[in-house]
């Protein structure tokens, strides 16, 4: 027997459909049952990879006592929030306004109409500690409802007030000055972790929008400190278990704060958005370690969640046969035997394999390891007399003989449905690879995966669908598809210089506003306004473990501005600051991503156009060049030289490069400021100079 989850395409839901409650998905149907039945609904968020919310299921929705009363009095809806980010991000809001913590599982009671009036995240069963069972809580719930409706009416609609009066705040587009980031790093810097880095005690998130920020802040003079935050989180990050040293790619997040245990389930959005602040850390300072860490995650991603389609999976799970993490443990006898004993004791002493087991969580895993790394290899080497590279020679040769006797134990369960968002933001860290590493295999991929969202998630009236799997898309895209997959388009376009992937971004951010925009208080809604309605429109400000889409919005039109000139992208970005500048301005360290994008509004951005052959060497080497350097408020173009329709088509939407060409047949490049130019310049070392000279 099956309920009607069945019938949906999500891995979390179809999860679920075998429970004895009778779920059903969200949607109208659900809630007129409600009405008709006069009964609450029980609305349960989570997600395919999610540990806990496998917990919930195994110990109450597959139970026989639990369905028989949610059966009975509620009506069960089940949400993959990664398919319904809209929904998830308004009742996890309503969460907090009734002032329970939030988290996932998410678990809220509902009227039929859909208001909130209570919530939790995880309930065991039965009792547990200071923790109420789901039984009990189903039971009190039930007896509310018959006895003090009043009281729950109150509730759910002070909530629904609540909700509503946060989205429809009005900005008063407020300027805010350099003294709003330095306010942002006096907070980050006051809850850094200067032992192990990272912001805050654990559980410990990467939060890698923070670190791309504190990269642009230490910038400016007196702010080295900022870089050097940087430069230990990274390095914490990669050497500690929440990055899968076998394996590759990072998990979810540290469930201590040293970085080394991790929560082992592996997001492709963590993927994306640590690379990219891998990436630019070695623009910043050269260090191998973040090269080679950009291109671990990489590798990862290409063997473990990339479909044969061109698109990337969402995640895989965090556990194997129901445990959490035991895919990823080793014990030393079993490293012993598939290493030998001398390779064994130089894996085992690098990855700090014990046989006791070296995982300080007392009750988990007993005598299990989590791979890590105690001592960075430069000091391993030099302690063992060794060369840091021939070490590494040897552990590289070790991680790959561990991981092919690793693959044949049983794989956590992959989510393989494609997410347009997601996708984006790999996208565009696959381009910023390309461009800092050269490797054009990063760049087909990003090609590719374009290819495959504007072909599969197109909606048919030159917008996005947010979900793709087993051959069918659907659900209308939320703002995060539309920020996100444009980002990834300009970052494409700054890679391959292909005009198509500019004129695809300009076109996708001129629907966005158009369905998105808050005409009255301005922003952006998560949520389409001519799509189906919650009981409030919600715009997000903060960023969370992804940054905010109205950020990534913001900076994508202004960058769109720089690129093509079009007043239009530059207001539509004014809008969006404007109506969140006093909120950022209150706590500028939880909007990090909408403070770089205040940076290119004031006055820093710049504009780099290339004239020249597209395939001559001198072209090459003059991109090649701008590519390596950290220029994070500069955009750059390329018009091609001796191609009458490639320059058409650029002028088209580029009309300011009108005129530009190249001087004395040499590849040029002109730097502009607000679309004013200096003298074009043809030596790449006195466009190097210019660039670094000015930023």
């Amino acid at each position: 027997m099956t309920n009607l989850l069945a019938r949906e395409k999500s891995p979390y839901l179809r999860q679920h459909a075998e429970n004895p409650v009778d779920w059903r998905p969200w949607g109208d149907e659900a809630f007129q049952q409600a009405r008709a039945e006069d009964k609450p609904v029980f609305l349960s968020i989570g997600y395919s990879s999610c540990h806990w919310c496998h917990v919930m299921a195994r110990e109450s929705f597959s139970d026989d006592e639990v369905a028989a009363i949610l059966n009975e009095r509620f009506i069960a809806v089940k949400v993959d929030r990664e398919e319904r980010p809209d929904v998830d991000a308004l009742y996890m809001a309503a969460c907090q306004v009734l002032g329970q913590p939030s988290g996932w599982p998410l678990s809220v009671f509902l009227t039929p109409s859909g208001r909130p009036f209570f919530a939790g995240t995880y309930f065991p069963k039965q009792a547990r500690g200071a923790m109420p069972g789901l039984i009990e809580v189903l039971e009190a719930v039930s007896r509310m409802w018959a006895a003090d409706r009043a009281r729950i009416d109150t509730t759910g609609d002070r909530v629904t007030e609540i909700l509503r009066q946060e989205a429809s705040v009005a900005g008063d587009a407020s300027p805010i000055g350099p003294e709003v980031s330095d306010k942002a790093f006096s907070s980050l810097r006051g809850r850094f972790d200067e032992r192990y880095g990272g912001f805050g005690e654990a559980p410990k998130f990467p939060m890698p929008h923070r670190l791309s920020f504190l990269l642009r802040y230490h910038r400016a003079p007196g702010n080295a400190r900022a870089l050097e935050m940087v430069r230990e989180t990274l390095r914490g990050m990669r050497y500690g278990g929440i990055f899968d040293q076998i394996g590759l790619g990072f998990h979810r997040y540290s469930v201590d704060e040293r970085w080394r245990v991790p929560h082992f389930e592996k997001m492709l959005s963590d993927q994306a958005l640590c690379a990219s602040a891998y990436i630019e850390a070695f623009l910043v300072t050269g260090d191998p370690l973040y090269d080679r860490t950009a291109r671990e995650i990489f590798t990862y991603v290409l063997r473990d969640m990339t479909a044969d389609e061109g698109g990337f999976f969402t995640a895989e799970d965090a556990e194997s046969d129901s445990e959490e993490g035991v895919y990823y443990l080793w014990t030393r006898d079993e490293i012993q035997r598939l290493l030998g004993t001398a390779d064994a004791d130089l894996a085992a002493d690098y990855f700090g394999i014990k046989r006791e087991g070296n995982i300080p969580v007392p009750g988990f895993m007993d005598g299990m390891n989590i791979p890590y790394v105690p001592v960075g290899p430069e000091l391993f080497a030099d302690r063992r007399g060794m060369e840091t590279e021939r070490l590494l020679g040897y552990i590289e040769s070790f991680r790959e003989r561990l991981l092919t006797a690793r693959e044949m134990r049983p794989r956590p369960k992959r989510d393989d449905k494609v997410v347009t968002a997601t996708n984006g933001l790999m996208v565009g860290a696959l381009a910023m690879g390309y461009r800092a590493l050269g490797e054009r295999m990063y760049l087909d991929a990003a090609v590719s995966a374009v290819g495959f969202v504007s072909e599969k998630l197109s909606d048919g009236s030159s917008g996005l669908l947010r979900r793709y799997r087993e051959g069918e898309a659907g659900i209308g895209g939320f703002l995060e598809d539309y920020a996100f997959f444009v980002w990834g388009l300009i970052e494409l376009y700054e890679a391959c210089l292909d005009i198509q992937y500019l004129e695809q971004a300009g076109e996708l951010s001129r629907v966005m506003v158009e369905r998105f925009d808050d005409r009255k208080n301005g922003g952006l809604f998560t949520t389409p306004r001519d799509g189906q309605r919650l009981i409030a429109d919600l715009k997000e400000v903060y960023d969370g473990a992804a940054p905010c889409p109205n950020s990534v919005a913001a900076d994508n039109l202004l960058r769109l501005y720089g690129l093509t000139g079009n007043i239009d992208f530059s207001r539509a970005a004014d809008r969006i600051l404007g109506a969140f500048s006093r909120r950022i301005a209150a706590h500028p360290d939880a909007g990090t991503r909408f403070l770089d994008a205040l940076e290119r509004s004031g006055g820093s951005a710049r504009e780099i156009v290339i004239v020249g052959q597209r395939e001559s060497e001198s072209t090459r080497k003059m991109i090649g060049m701008i590519h390596r350097l950290f220029l994070p408020t500069t955009s750059l173009l390329f018009v091609p030289d001796g191609d009458a329709e490639g320059r058409r088509r650029v002028e088209r939407i580029v009309p300011f490069v009108t005129g530009m060409r190249a001087q004395g047949r040499r590849t040029t490049a002109y730097i502009c400021r607000g679309h004013t130019c200096r003298a074009p310049l043809v030596d790449p070392e006195s466009v190097r100079e210019a660039l670094v000279e000015q930023r």
